[in-house]
């Protein structure tokens, strides 16, 4: 098996399990994601789609046809996160840019996916 294959699939797994874990906590309301999306100022209905946004681009990665577009989904996301953090939050933003690299990652390793279909 081919390295790059095991790689992506390390992070595809990874990257899943992530956002699916933030999606849920925002979906279900926990307590800190309330508060979160209260200090952002953009109203409580912006958690829900940032919510659908994680969960379902973290069941997409999973998906070789849809991994890529997935995950630049997802680095849309990871962006907006970094953007809150620095500019509202004044929270820790390195953990963005981590997850912001790994996400590039998986793009990277699917180039391929990416070029338009050729007749």
């Amino acid at each position: 098996m081919n390295w790059k294959v095991v790689a992506l699939w390390v992070l595809r797994v990874a990257v899943a399990a992530l956002f699916l874990f933030a999606g849920f906590s925002k979906l279900t309301g926990q307590p800190m994601m309330i508060d979160t999306f209260d200090k952002v100022g953009v109203g409580q209905w912006f958690r829900y789609v940032t919510g659908l946004l994680e969960v379902g681009g973290g069941i997409a990665v999973l998906i070789p046809a849809a991994s890529v577009w997935a995950a630049c989904l997802l680095l849309l996301v990871d962006v907006g996160a970094f953007v809150a953090q620095v500019a509202v939050l004044h929270e820790d933003w390195i953990h963005t840019i981590v997850i912001g690299v790994v996400l590039a990652a998986v793009i990277y390793l699917q180039t391929g996916r990416l070029a338009p279909a050729r007749a």
